[in-house]
């Protein structure tokens, strides 16, 4: 349950106000050089308190690797890492010892565990995902070796959406803005109408969508681990995620056949399809063309407003939730999403070669 990958596993510890959180990273080749600095670069597109627009908790988020790299290069060997929780304000959560929060983990854990650490979350928080980048960050350098890249955006937020295809937006503009949206006119009503629920101590939700370029026909494996299977279990293992679809998705429930067939054709010697409804994916196995996902967030159920609920031993209360929290999780989601696509995509990878002499 904290782990995951076959070949490429991560294992994840720590917990939201402990001294750190961290991981276990095994699969990875030896020899491989690894740029720490663009890992760390990385980290920063998720840490907290990097604009007006998420929440004001402020952590270097600083990655200490204490194994399996020597000299820059892998070992072969399980490489762990941690990063030191610095600016957790645990007094914030002092009323919530005995209360539960709606819309959180607060009572299921209780449920399953019989205990519950209710600062900031404990577990459940979503500071455990900084582990998910640190191994997303070294699959994505292995991936970009392989001339495969992942790109999530801002696609939507509330009401507040693109209409166009990815095709038609230049990605690489998205960390050009605080949101993280390709197209700077939305982007800007984007982080308006998150200011605004802000100011309201409310909070809204949003979708992100990811294209992964560069995948080879071929990787995945049939029926139960079926690439677009791995690929949704991970996503929905993000926090407050609580949708994933890829290709044409729930929209393809109101077509026909004959409007999303993917025709093949010969592309100068090269098999490929004219369109792309699959979203690069049949039979659970990439077929050369890009693969691209949506995936819906849930608004923060954290709100800086009166909210009724009850305590532990089913006592009716209201609470007004103090503490540093995201208005909106989706500018900060976006590498999570991309180090969850990668660690998925890395493992196949290795799986694939496995399969073949």
């Amino acid at each position: 349950m904290n782990r995951i990958g076959h070949i490429y596993r991560l294992t994840t510890f720590g917990e939201s106000h402990g001294c750190a959180v961290g991981g276990i990273i095994e699969g990875v080749p030896a020899g491989i050089t690894l740029d720490t600095d663009a890992i760390q670069r990385f980290l920063e597109r998720r840490r907290p308190g990097q604009s007006a627009v998420t929440t004001s908790r402020q952590e270097k988020d600083q990655v200490e690797f204490l194994s399996g790299i020597y000299e820059g290069k892998t070992l072969g060997t399980p490489i762990g890492f941690m990063v030191r929780n610095e600016n957790a304000n645990s007094e914030h959560y002092d009323a919530l010892r005995n209360v539960l929060r709606p819309s959180h983990a607060d009572y299921t854990y209780l449920a399953k565990y019989g205990c519950r650490d209710h600062r900031g979350g404990g577990r459940a928080s979503a500071r455990e995902t900084v582990s998910r980048c640190v191994a997303g960050a070294i699959a994505m350098q292995i991936l970009e070796s392989l001339d495969v890249t992942i790109t999530a955006y801002t696609s939507q937020i509330g009401n507040i959406a693109l209409t166009n295809s990815y095709e038609e937006y230049n990605l690489a503009d998205a960390d050009n803005n605080i949101v993280r949206c390709p197209d700077a006119t939305t982007a800007t009503a984007m982080e308006a109408l998150i200011k605004e629920v802000k100011a309201q101590g409310d909070s809204v939700g949003g979708i992100v969508s990811c294209v992964i370029k560069g995948v080879p026909a071929g990787w995945g494996e049939p029926i139960f681990d079926k690439l677009q299977a791995d690929l949704g279990k991970s996503i929905l293992s993000i926090n407050a995620v609580k949708g994933f679809e890829y290709g044409m998705g729930f929209a393809g429930a109101a077509l026909r056949g004959s409007q999303v067939c993917d025709h093949f054709y010969n592309d100068n010697g090269k098999i490929a399809t004219r369109t792309n409804y699959s979203g690069g994916i049949q039979g659970g196995i990439s077929n050369g063309a890009d693969i691209y996902f949506r995936v819906a967030f849930k608004p923060t159920p954290t709100l800086l407003q009166p909210i009724e609920t009850v305590t532990t031993d089913g006592t009716e209360t209201t609470i007004c939730t103090q503490g540093r929290h995201d208005p909106c999780v989706v500018p900060r989601a976006i590498p999570i999403v991309e180090a969850m696509a990668a660690i998925t995509l890395l493992d196949h990878y290795l799986r694939n070669k496995a399969t073949k002499l």
